[in-house]
């Protein structure tokens, strides 16, 4: 289904090379879509290959990708987010025509333990209008603290690359939510993963129950109108996905738990194929909606986001999650189980727009949401905070001694929940906009802006204001004029 380069073409590309400057000034000012590009989109796909200190790309083919979808106003990302940052500038003039900050799975597996002691291949992909003329494809890296450096590039010649044709859908692709032309909203597609033929009526009636969970908080409520939301019925041979044990299974996108020998780590761990899938309708966001029972999710920038569909928290997870892939909001707890390597009091100034290391309480990047008279770092009762988990861990493991029906650890769950809620909420700077410590992963060192939110908790109540903003502000970028 994938539409590779013409025989005989692949030499008359420039392969990866590592080099130290960048090739061109980049322009501040946005390029004329008509005068640069065609309404078609181009995929760069390539390996990714690190682990011990050093970091390699090299192309893996190029593609046509269905028509554009994006913004033809919006093409430099001025967002100053992802642990990336694709940039394609033409090669002539070195004039920069596209931009977009991402991040991936394997800018995840670098923080993990296993990445300081062996090598792992990933594969990866970067979409962007078809060029009229030869351009260089940038890929660079955030340094710690800011800003990037140049990490990898390789030069296209449109000439020499097969042109955009036809390709058949790989399902059915239905519309949930429209508002307007692609190019001037916000493109978000579900694709089914694990639902049988005779599972589709689930699905629909599975994104059908969590894009609406999204459009009850704000800012998707009042925003809905930017978005365009579609669904592809993607049919698998058999029902649910890799299991946690790692055994090989059928998904047609090779999801699975355990990522990164996280429990509830869901994610899909073969990017063309979920890009071959995701051609079939017009996207710049993806959800892979997971036909499982089992807990899990997972969200990363600009890649993409899943969920459990069949979950009782499938709802929060699904907001959550998305909120990572759409808007690189950080994770603003600290006491759970995670798979990064974590430790230390002194970080450096994270990307992500709701986590702060408050090195300069005056130049805190939400300084303009804090009210006067709140002080930096804002005091809140963490000590009361983790004895009510420890207090909701010992009940959970006296009744899992006795024994448990599902039923019984939902009610456990709920109850759980709502006192988290009632604690937090009863702070004294609940619902205030300030630096709170314990994010990130971090119990100290790093800050998340409010007390409660639904990047910290299972919270009703939704995104805190730093949170609305950030995701505004993406809205912004594609759905914008």
């Amino acid at each position: 289904m994938t539409r590779r380069f013409v025989p005989g073409t692949a030499a008359l590309l420039v392969l990866a090379f590592l080099h130290g400057g960048g090739p061109g000034t980049a322009q501040s000012s946005a390029p004329e879509f008509d005068r640069w590009f065609t309404p078609a989109t181009m995929r760069l796909d390539y390996v990714h290959v690190g682990g011990l200190g050093a970091e390699q790309l090299a192309v893996s083919q190029v593609v046509g990708d269905g028509p554009w979808p994006g913004s033809r106003t919006r093409l430099v990302d001025d967002t100053d987010l992802g642990t990336y940052r694709v940039d394609v500038l033409d090669a002539r003039s070195g004039t920069r025509l596209y931009s977009r900050g991402f991040s991936s799975v394997y800018a995840e597996w670098e923080t993990t333990a296993e990445a300081a002691w062996t090598h792992k291949t990933f594969r990866e992909s970067v979409r962007f209008p078809w060029p009229q003329a030869a351009v260089e494809v940038a890929i660079r890296k955030r340094v710690p603290g800011g800003g990037f450096r140049d990490l990898w590039s390789t030069s296209i010649d449109p000439r020499t690359v097969a042109a955009p044709a036809h390709r058949p859908p790989a399902g059915a692709v239905w519309t949930l939510v429209e508002h307007g032309p692609p190019a001037e909203k916000v493109d978000l597609l579900l694709i089914a993963e694990g639902y049988t033929r005779g599972d589709i009526a689930a699905f629909h009636a599975d994104a059908e129950r969590l894009v609406e969970g999204m459009f009850a908080l704000e800012p998707y409520r009042s925003r809905r109108t930017g978005f365009n939301v579609r669904a592809l019925d993607l049919v698998s041979p058999e029902s649910g996905v890799r299991g946690r044990d790692g055994a090989a299974g059928t998904s047609r996108l090779a999801t699975q738990y355990g990522v990164f020998g996280m429990d509830r780590y869901l994610l899909s761990m073969d990017d063309p194929a979920l890009r071959d899938a995701a051609a079939a309708a017009p996207y710049e966001f993806i959800a892979v909606v997971v036909n499982e029972r089992s807990y899990g999710g997972g969200g990363i920038f600009n890649a993409h986001a899943t969920v459990a569909a069949g979950h009782d928290a499938a709802p929060y997870v699904f907001v959550h999650e998305f909120a990572h892939h759409f808007a690189g909001l950080g994770d603003e707890y600290y006491s759970s189980e995670v798979s990064y390597e974590t430790g230390g009091s002194s970080h450096p100034e994270p990307w992500e727009p709701n986590l702060t290391a408050l090195a300069d309480p005056a130049a805190l990047k939400w300084r303009d949401l804090v009210k006067p008279g709140t002080p930096l770092p804002t005091p809140w009762d963490r000590e009361g905070y983790e004895r009510l988990g420890r207090e909701h861990r010992a009940r959970r493991a006296a009744l899992d001694k006795r024994g448990t029906t599902p039923a019984m650890v939902a009610e456990a769950v709920r109850d759980e929940l709502e006192g988290v809620r009632q604690f937090l909420a009863g702070l004294r700077y609940a619902g205030t906009v300030g630096a709170f410590e314990g994010a990130g992963y971090q119990a100290e060192g790093l800050y998340r802006p409010s007390v409660n939110c639904v990047m910290f908790t299972r919270d009703p109540g939704g995104f805190c204001p730093v949170c609305r903003r950030a995701i505004s502000r993406i809205i912004d970028l594609y759905a914008g004029q």
